[in-house]
């Protein structure tokens, strides 16, 4: 039976949602793939990294073994002096350089500063590398798959594509259903008359699960406030917690002057690491006059706060709030391999699902036209 004729005789619901599915996929072809298949190549992000730059990788395994204070000297050889020190990244699991991450003062109304990262051999605080944080491969994959390369309206219109495909997943399983005969049906390679059907049919049955949550994922991960205000209404206890987003949005800007220098902040919060292995450690902005050390211990963050004005420190309770679990769902880190992998794969197969959708479409047209006895479509 051709795809015209089955598409006739389902129920008019099962139509409404063919059309639905179907003009998600047409009319979002274009952004779907290439917003994927970005995600799919920043699965390991820190491994293409350091392909790209081995120099900037380039140590024995030694863990930071100097003082903070002689990294961020180094580093300031590289940086405008007009840049402030925002954070210096620890090698993971003690092997790896000692990254310093720094940004120029903030304008008055205007877009978030340039920052800029030196990658510094842990042993010895020696220059291995340094970078506009906005340039490089992996930092274009990043803003294009995040926000399109578009500062404003970018994010939101990532996050409306991951409800479409949230969507477009929902629909299609509806339709994979067979509308005649047993469940077992619908996994007949031959249940389409063209490759590309038998293609989007099983291609699209298999990897609906892990695409249904990235899709989700990803649309919560573009509009933070609007899931924090949903989760606040379900909460036991009041809002969710992380409270209201800090006065004037957008990345707080390092503080031009601190009170305790970084060695006296670390070893302050160094002093309630409990065996946690440090991560990375902020500098005060000038909306907090805080030192913040993020730590690990057992796949759990917390963060360890020093006081700038009264050095007095605090442990934050660990960082397993729904977004950095949406986020590390989303994007793999720390998860297994496997998850990696489907990750990987999640993003490159919305690009088959929407060549063979498109040919399923043309193949629809060229049917019906024969049908109604019009010019034939060319075949695909």
């Amino acid at each position: 039976m051709s795809d015209f004729n089955a598409a006739n005789e389902r129920p008019w619901g099962r139509r409404l949602w063919l059309q639905l599915h179907r003009w998600i996929g047409l009319l979002l072809l274009i952004l779907l793939i290439p917003v994927s298949v970005s995600g799919s190549l920043l699965v390991w992000d820190h491994w293409t990294d350091g392909w790209i730059n081995p120099q900037r990788y380039a140590v024995s395994g030694e863990a930071a073994a100097r003082p903070l204070s002689d990294y961020v000297v180094r580093a300031r050889t590289v940086l405008d002096p007009a840049d402030r020190v925002a954070s210096v990244a620890f090698p993971a699991g003690g092997g790896g350089p000692v990254v310093v991450t720094a940004s120029a003062p903030a304008a008055n109304g205007g877009p978030p500063p340039p920052r800029t990262q030196v990658w510094l051999h842990p042993a010895n605080a020696r220059l291995l590398d340094h970078a506009d944080m906005d340039s490089g491969l992996i930092r274009v994959l990043h803003r294009f798959h995040g926000s399109m390369m578009m500062a404003e309206w970018g994010r939101p219109i990532v996050g409306w594509l991951g409800v479409a495909m949230l969507i477009s997943v929902l629909t299609g399983l509806w339709l994979w259903l067979p509308v005649t005969g047993g469940l077992k049906r619908g996994f007949r390679w031959n249940r389409a008359p063209s490759l590309s059907g038998r293609l989007h049919h099983q291609f699209g049955f298999w990897i609906a699960l892990p695409l249904a949550i990235l899709s989700f994922t990803g649309a919560y991960i573009s509009f933070p406030n609007a899931m924090r205000s949903v989760e606040g209404m379900f909460a036991s206890s009041g809002p969710a917690r992380g409270g209201p987003p800090a006065p004037g949005g957008g990345r707080a800007a390092p503080a031009a002057e601190s009170r305790l220098d970084p060695d006296e902040a670390l070893a302050a919060a160094s002093a309630k690491l409990n065996g946690a292995q440090p991560i990375s450690f902020r500098w005060p902005t000038e909306r907090a006059a805080e030192w913040s050390l993020t730590v690990e211990k057992g796949g759990i963050r917390r963060d360890i706060i020093v006081d700038d004005e009264t050095g007095e420190t605090r442990a934050n309770p660990p960082q397993t709030t729904a977004a950095r679990f949406m986020r590390t769902l989303h994007d793999g880190t720390g998860y297994n391999p496997v998850w990696q992998v489907i990750i990987f794969v999640g993003g490159l197969v919305p690009a088959l699902l929407g060549i063979t959708g498109l040919m399923m479409w043309l193949r629809g047209r060229r049917v019906k036209r024969r049908v109604a006895g019009g010019p034939p479509v060319p075949a695909t």
